[in-house]
């Protein structure tokens, strides 16, 4: 997995100039959200009271400690995090090796975690002791809380031979804004976009994606089928259970 700095539309960034102690030092495109403003606050209070520039700012010791093993999601918005830092460091004109280690570290530690990530082995059949004979597969991706692309290819898409028409993804407007990108690098890989399956962009909001994936199902009324449901999200599981017919296999992933 190539991890990329997010991309983010020009409705989204702003030019923000750089004004330290009454000193103009340049400018930078900052990305208009909380998180952004708050560590673009943080390295200007350090800079200019003068302290010793180092990752170590925008990150506490037990998150830096954290953050050498894999972490779940690919560690995405920390990784943005740093590359802000490194951007500053640009401007401001310090040394930013350490970060840039660290940038290195993560997404190396990621991408082995994201190659070996076998799912098949996490797979399991929850509506039953034993399969049964089926008709057909079907794939639901909650790809906000589980985004292994290659592994998902590997282990299943390619492994059952499920057909682009038969898998269904949805996401939010937030998610798509932070992760479309790297979504759509992974896919090109596999020849194929989100566009590819049946996704659906829905609304803001706690678990509507979930609700799609769901009316999905339900619409459908499957009968005979393996069902694979790509989530960590146990409330979604339970509610693929309750609406599951008897006759189908229900796979699901299990930490």
């Amino acid at each position: 997995m190539k991890y990329q700095m997010l991309k983010y539309s020009r409705q989204r960034v702003k030019v923000q100039k750089i004004i330290i102690n009454q000193k103009y030092f340049g400018s930078i495109e900052l990305e208009n959200t909380d998180e952004a403003k708050r560590l673009f606050a943080k390295v200007k209070r350090a800079f200019g009271e003068g302290k010793a520039m180092n990752i170590g700012i925008i990150f506490p010791p037990y998150k830096l400690k954290a953050l050498e093993s894999y972490q779940k999601g690919g560690a995405r918005e920390e990784l943005a995090d740093i590359e802000l830092y490194i951007e500053l460091g640009k401007v401001l004109k310090f040394d930013t090796t350490d970060a840039q280690k660290l940038k290195n570290k993560i997404e190396l530690i990621n991408d082995i975690a994201h190659n070996h990530y076998n799912i098949s082995k996490r797979l399991t059949l929850i509506n039953k002791s034993k399969a049964t004979q089926n008709r057909g597969d079907y794939l639901f991706w909650d790809i906000e809380n589980f985004s292994n692309i290659g592994s998902l290819f590997n282990d299943v898409i390619e492994k059952f031979d499920i057909p682009d028409n038969r898998i269904y993804v949805a996401a939010n407007p937030d998610s798509l804004y932070l992760y479309k990108s790297q979504w759509e690098a992974d896919l090109y890989d596999y020849k194929k976009t989100l566009q590819s399956f049946n996704f659906t962009k829905c609304d803001h909001g706690k678990n509507v994606a979930d609700d799609i994936l769901l009316g999905h199902f339900q619409t459908l009324s499957l009968k005979n089928a393996n069902v694979y449901l790509m989530t960590f999200d146990r409330e979604l599981k339970e509610r693929f259970i309750a609406e599951c017919h008897p006759s189908n296999n229900l796979f699901i992933l299990e930490k």
